[in-house]
């Protein structure tokens, strides 16, 4: 298999079966409905930048454990890539809800703008060089 994913083929494993994808509006709402469970609500914009930067800054210290020259401490806690960028998406879609900022329609934006602005940016793979 090449280095491209196979998103098609990508399944969440839970428990002892296989979950299917969600859409990013079901997250959205899973996200809606457990944290209006608490007084406290979402957290200021501000607040939550700062928990998205130490969720990023989390998921680059595990990139520099597995891929940079830096190892970790014996007493470190084992984290997977898997889990610190679930933090990172859990924490973006807060900061989205709580400023009412539909993610797919963010996604539709930036998939756009790439598609048009940058559509000549890098060098496309030709058929043959696959």
């Amino acid at each position: 298999m090449s280095n491209r994913l196979e998103f098609d083929t990508i399944k969440k494993k839970a428990g002892d079966g296989y979950m299917d994808s969600k859409r990013m509006e079901e997250m959205q709402q899973e996200v809606e409905k457990h944290i209006g469970q608490y007084k406290e609500g979402y957290f200021s914009p501000l607040a939550m930048m700062a928990r998205l930067s130490e969720e990023t800054g989390e998921l680059a210290r595990e990139i520099n454990h597995y891929y940079g020259e830096k190892p970790k401490k014996e007493t470190e806690q084992f984290k997977t890539l898997e889990q610190e960028m679930g933090d990172i998406l859990f924490v973006l879609i807060c900061f989205a809800n709580s400023l009412h900022i539909n993610l797919d329609e963010a996604f539709d934006l930036v998939m756009n703008k790439f598609r048009t602005r940058d559509v000549d940016r890098w060098t496309k793979i030709e058929e043959g060089d696959r």
